[in-house]
């Protein structure tokens, strides 16, 4: 069974730095990209940043200049580094990954339970 598990969340002054990572595992064959998303209380999820097994990437408005993501294709792991927090990156952070897993031959999307981050004024 496909797992992915986030860790890094937490709670951060305005200006700090968090760095969330995100693993996947469970009989995996490949997986093409890789992604972070964030639901604010009140607010509409929202994409943070992805990248594919290429390297590409692509961030969303609001963040760039200030996260960074990046994978580690051996290890399934993809991961964000957050810099320079604002109190309004203040959310829950989803890991998204298209994995491919036989039987099925084409790719699925599988989401992360979310890890809290809070960052303070």
């Amino acid at each position: 069974q496909v797992q992915l598990v986030e860790s890094g969340g937490g709670l951060v002054q305005a200006g700090g730095s968090l760095r969330l990572s995100c693993a996947a595992s469970g009989g995996i064959f490949s997986i093409t990209a890789m992604g972070w998303y964030r639901q604010a209380p009140g607010k509409q999820r929202e994409l943070v940043a992805s990248i594919t097994n290429s390297g590409s990437t692509n961030y969303a408005d609001s963040v760039k200049g200030r996260f960074t993501i990046s994978r580690d294709n051996a290890r399934n792991t993809v991961y964000l580094q957050m810099n320079s927090l604002k109190p309004e990156d203040t959310a829950v952070y989803n890991c998204n990954a298209e994995i491919v897993k036989p039987p099925v031959l084409g790719a699925v999307d599988y989401w992360g339970k979310g890890t809290l981050v809070t960052v303070s004024s």
